[in-house]
């Protein structure tokens, strides 16, 4: 089986070195999941750009965990659901919510819902997305042009879905309890 090591600041290509000392400011540590994309200097410094613009959106925290958690799920990436499992509750989002999303089933709240039905829809149909999909995000109290945000949140959380699929890196124990199987 091929292996992708889970580099540190100090074992990572030249590169990545200074993107992951911004992720770990930015979650207090390195992922494992940051250490194994560490090996392409290239992912780690587009995926750091990326996540920069997308938590300075106009999305609330929570609101992008939901974004981030629906597309792990959808994405079936073990390691990002329990991460996002994690940080959404961090945030605050109640858990009925956050189980709901893990089942693939839309949340209570009907802005989360509308959030997540957008990112798994977006996903499913390639970026296909209907009149009806479009009017039923700004029906909750969405701008239209929010749905572009969807979209560089969904970029972002491809690139740690598809590195996680790829890598599979171990799961931290702070996570365990978040483990999910898709």
């Amino acid at each position: 089986m091929i292996r992708y090591p889970v580099q540190s600041i100090e074992s990572a290509p030249e590169n990545s070195k200074l993107p992951l000392k911004q992720l770990e400011q930015a979650f207090g540590f390195v992922p494992n999941l940051v250490g194994a994309i560490a090996n392409s200097p290239v992912l780690t410094n587009s995926l750091v750009g990326l996540f920069g613009n997308v938590h300075g959106s106009r999305f609330t925290e929570a609101e992008i965990q939901v974004l981030l958690l629906t597309d792990a799920v959808a994405n079936s990436c073990s390691w990002a659901v329990a991460f996002y499992t994690a940080l959404a509750l961090k945030e605050g989002l109640d858990p009925a919510d956050v189980q709901a999303i893990r089942e693939r089933r839309l949340p209570a709240n009907k802005r989360y819902a509308a959030l997540s039905k957008l990112a798994s829809t977006l996903i499913e149909q390639r970026g296909h997305l209907s009149n009806e999909d479009l009017t039923a995000f700004i029906e909750v109290g969405f701008e239209q042009e929010l749905a572009l945000e969807v979209v560089a949140v969904v970029a972002a959380s491809t690139i740690t879905n598809y590195a996680g699929n790829i890598t599979k890196p171990p799961l931290e124990e702070a996570f365990q309890r978040h483990a999910w199987r898709g």
